[in-house]
């Protein structure tokens, strides 16, 4: 089995230009990106299209 690696990337305070450059190497390179509603679809479309995406559903205000 490969072994992987797992980056945590934050997407700052909703303004996809204030992402990190790393944060955007990190999303580009991936082969999986999990995300949540509080992410701008616009960082979204920056991932490979080849990455597989999965929608974890959680919402601002509401704990899970």
């Amino acid at each position: 089995m490969k072994q992987g690696k797992v980056y945590l990337v934050g997407a700052g305070p909703g303004d996809p230009g204030l992402i990190s450059k790393k944060g955007l190497e990190c999303l580009a390179q991936a082969e999986v990106v999990i995300y949540d509603r509080l992410l701008d679809e616009q960082l979204l479309d920056l991932a490979s299209p080849e990455a597989e995406r999965i929608y974890v559903g959680k919402a601002a205000g509401q704990h899970t």
